[in-house]
């Protein structure tokens, strides 16, 4: 029998942004760059900081689909570094999506954002990080993407 897959929560990443920059209209959709400026990793088994660095990569597809790929880092409470690479989808009514958009807030219950977070890093301490898989839940507000982080299992 095959086993059965479950997840339990591990850290929640709170990455501050800034404003979006627009590269317009490419064709398949509108890709938008969404630096990343700082933030807080918190759980049980992570803490630490995200690094001034890095940008969420989104396309906005026409019907409002959005895909993004984000890659930046961050830095433990006890000094290790991790790279992290999260890709997903957000989607919801487009009239929700448009209020996002405006920086207005927007209850994220109903906004359908889900992601798949990659970790990299050298320390031994963190490598179970490179060792699972994660998916993640998140939430998008003006200033910030908070992502709530699981495990695999």
């Amino acid at each position: 029998m095959t086993p059965e897959i479950q997840t339990r929560y591990v850290f929640t990443i709170t990455a501050r942004i800034a404003e979006v920059t627009s590269a317009g209209d490419i064709g398949t959709g509108v890709r938008r760059i969404i630096p990343i400026i700082g933030g807080e990793v918190r759980g049980e088994m992570v803490n630490g900081r995200v690094l001034g660095f890095g940008a969420d990569f989104q396309i906005i597809r026409p019907n409002e689909l959005i895909e993004l790929e984000a890659k930046y880092a961050f830095e433990t409470d006890d000094g290790a570094v991790v790279y992290v690479e999260n890709r997903g989808i957000r989607f919801g009514p487009v009239e929700l999506l448009q209020k996002l958009k405006r920086g207005e807030p927007v209850d994220p219950k109903l906004i359908y954002f889900r992601t798949v977070p990659k970790f990299e890093t050298g320390s031994e301490k963190y490598r179970w990080l490179m060792e699972h898989i994660f998916i993640a839940s998140a939430a998008r507000h003006a200033d910030r993407v908070v992502i709530d982080v699981h495990q695999v299992i």
